[in-house]
């Protein structure tokens, strides 16, 4: 079982560095952040860039994976986003994650636009072979519904061959077979938070068959075989970091779902998420050594 963790883009850099290090030192096998302009669970609150928080967490640490949780159509084009993700990949060694999903309305109605979730998953369906193809090939002209590249070069390419890793976000049946085409890695929360542990478990077993289902359908088209199963913990009715106990339970019965990773948010002081970084490292010498 590996084991992510999720750190906010909240603090200015001083700040931000010492958790980015930490997460490195401790073994953490990869950490992300979230990818929104503005997030609902600390709507007002500060917020930087992910991609050049990343790009600069890259020259920070040496071995920890980095990825976007996770970078959504709602306010970004697939061709600048490639360039943004080709230069975390050259800092980092090699190092870069896309999670990608299909975002909520917060991000695009900041924007001006007001779209249908049915319009916002079309255009995902277009979004993730783009960003796949960008990664793949230089020189990419491409017209579609939603977006249009003409001569997009590439060059140099990404560090990881044959492109950077895909971590796609999916729970309904359509996107569940676009992950399992495409993604190097699928992720799930279990689509919105439930009253019980017991009853997220049931929406996670439920979201896990539905997975192997796609991959069934899917069959030969997979780009990727066999495809890592992440579970992120942040919808679960417990916050994952209360006691080193209760992540080791989770991380465990995870594991006997079928998921290959877990990602968890790690402390903040106060409000969401909110908790001790002494348990980050408990769990770090319980699981990650």
């Amino acid at each position: 079982m590996r084991v992510g963790v999720i750190i906010l883009p909240e603090y200015r850099w001083p700040e931000a560095a010492p958790r980015w290090r930490e997460a490195d030192a401790l073994g953490f096998h990869h950490a992300w952040t979230y990818d929104h302009l503005v997030w609902g669970g600390l709507v007002g609150a500060p917020w930087f860039g992910a991609l050049p928080t990343l790009t600069a967490v890259a020259t920070v640490t040496t071995r920890v994976r980095l990825g976007t949780f996770v970078t959504s159509p709602n306010f970004r084009h697939p061709y600048p986003f490639v360039r943004d993700l080709l230069t975390l990949d050259d800092v980092s060694g090699g190092r870069a994650i896309a999670g990608l999903g299909t975002g909520g309305d917060l991000d695009s109605r900041i924007l001006g636009e007001s779209l249908s979730v049915r319009d916002r998953v079309a255009r995902f369906h277009e979004f993730v072979p783009l960003v796949d193809r960008l990664l793949r090939e230089d020189d990419v002209s491409h017209e579609g519904a939603w977006f249009t590249t003409v001569d997009a070069r590439t060059a140099p390419g990404p560090v990881q061959r044959p492109r950077v890793p895909l971590v796609v976000a999916a729970n309904g049946p359509r996107s569940l077979r676009l992950a399992a085409r495409y993604g190097d890695g699928w992720v799930t929360s279990a689509h919105g938070r439930r009253e019980t542990l017991e009853s997220w478990w049931s929406a996670v077993a439920a979201s896990a068959q539905r997975f192997d289902e796609a991959r069934e359908a899917v069959g030969e088209e997979a780009l990727v075989d066999p495809v890592d199963r992440h579970l992120a913990l942040d919808a679960a009715p417990v916050y994952a970091f209360e006691s080193a106990d209760l992540f080791e339970e989770l991380a465990g019965r995870a594991q006997e779902l079928g998921f290959t990773d877990v990602i968890a948010p790690w402390p903040r002081a106060e409000g969401v998420y909110a908790g001790q970084e002494s348990v980050v490292r408990e769990v770090a010498s319980r699981l990650l050594t």
